[in-house]
C-alpha cells in the first residue's frame, strides 16, 4: 500500500518496494518484471510515475530493459578474472551460465599507431578489426574491438562469426594456446554506443579495457579494447 503525502514521493516508493522485492527473493535475477500495465493497476497510478520508478531502478543497477522484450531483474555480477589465462567463456561456464559471442561486423585496415605499438607492427600494416558483443545468459557482459595482424588471421572473422568463440578462431589459425601479455583497465561512462550494446542507459559506467595477447612464441597476436557495464562483472587481477 502506498502511502500519499508521507513525505516520499509515489514513484520512489514503488521503486523501494520493488527493490525490497528483489532483495528478500521475490524477484529473483533474470525474473521478467510485471509490464507497465500491470504496475500501474497494481500501485494505482498512472504509466507516467511507473515509468520514474522503473527508471530509478535502472539508475541503481537492479534491472535492465530490453527494448521489445520486457524489463528483467539484473543478474549477480560475474567474478572475473583478468590473468596469463583469461577466457571468456571459460569464465562464464564456470559459474553455471551459458556463454555467448556475436560477431557485429569487421574490416581490413592500416594498422594505427597505437595498434602497431601493441602488436609489434609497423604503422599501416594490415590487420583486421573485428567489432563483437559477448553475454552471460543472454546477458550483455562486454562489447569489444578487436586487431588481428594479417594475413595470419584473416580468417578470423568468419569462424568467430560461426563459432562465437576468440580461442576457435584463432585455433583455426595455427594458434590453440595464446596468453595475456599487457592488460590496462580505465573508467568511462556509457556513450550512446554503449548503452546500445551494453543495453544500458547513457551515464552508467562502464570499464575500459586494453588488452594484448601473445603466441606460445611470445609474438602478439591480439589487441582488444572491451567495454564492460561495471555493475555486470567484479574484477579480479591476479597471475
Amino acid at each position: 500500500m502506498l502511502a500519499r503525502g508521507r513525505g516520499v514521493t509515489v514513484w520512489r516508493q514503488i521503486a523501494e518496494t520493488i527493490e525490497a522485492e528483489i532483495a528478500g527473493g521475490g524477484l529473483t535475477p533474470g525474473t521478467r518484471l510485471p509490464t507497465e500495465a500491470a504496475l500501474t493497476e497494481r500501485f494505482g497510478v498512472n504509466r507516467h510515475t511507473v515509468r520514474q520508478a522503473i527508471k530509478s531502478l535502472v539508475d541503481k543497477g537492479l534491472v535492465r530493459v530490453t527494448q521489445g522484450s520486457g524489463t528483467y531483474v539484473e543478474a549477480k555480477p560475474l567474478s572475473y578474472p583478468i590473468g596469463r589465462r583469461t577466457r571468456f567463456s571459460e569464465i562464464v561456464v564456470g559459474q553455471a551460465r551459458d556463454p555467448a559471442g556475436k560477431l557485429l561486423g569487421f574490416r581490413e585496415m592500416g594498422a594505427s599507431v597505437e595498434i602497431a605499438e601493441a602488436l609489434d607492427l609497423s604503422p599501416e600494416d594490415p590487420v583486421v578489426m573485428v567489432e563483437s558483443a559477448h553475454f552471460a545468459d543472454g546477458v550483455p557482459i562486454s562489447w569489444a574491438v578487436t586487431a588481428f595482424p594479417l594475413p595470419r588471421f584473416a580468417e578470423v572473422p568468419q569462424v568467430y562469426g560461426a563459432t562465437g568463440s576468440i580461442t576457435a578462431a584463432l585455433a583455426a589459425c595455427g594458434v590453440p594456446d595464446y596468453r595475456r601479455a599487457t592488460t590496462r583497465i580505465g573508467a568511462s561512462v556509457a556513450d550512446a554506443v554503449d548503452a546500445k550494446r551494453l543495453e544500458i542507459a547513457e551515464g552508467r559506467p562502464v570499464l575500459v579495457i586494453d588488452s594484448v595477447n601473445v603466441d606460445p612464441e611470445g609474438v602478439p597476436i591480439q589487441w582488444a579494447r572491451s567495454h564492460f557495464c561495471a555493475d555486470r562483472v567484479r574484477l579480479t587481477v591476479g597471475g
